[in-house]
């Protein structure tokens, strides 16, 4: 993205620094997009408990992976669903 701005990004820096790290596209994007809405430091502390995908039935992650717009989830195992699901 250097030299070319994305208006629907918030925090254009954080995005950027993010992507650099690893961060998938839209995962950067969300978590750059909410830092700038609420705070970085409120998003540091934001978060809780989340269950263990280990844990969840193939229907469940593939629901969840379908509510984030994930593909091709239909045809994962489940070990591949999780990273997936992990991923993004």
């Amino acid at each position: 993205m250097p030299g070319r701005r994305n208006a629907s990004l918030k925090d254009p820096e954080l995005y950027e620094k993010l992507r650099d790290d690893g961060a998938s596209k839209q995962k950067a994007a969300r978590i750059s997009n909410a830092a700038a809405a609420e705070g970085r430091s409120t998003i540091g502390r934001k978060g809780g408990e989340s269950g263990n995908y280990e844990d969840w039935t193939v229907p469940d992650l593939r629901k969840r992976a379908k509510e984030i717009g994930l593909t091709g989830y239909s045809r994962q195992k489940k070990s591949e669903l999780i990273a997936a699901l992990r991923d993004s």
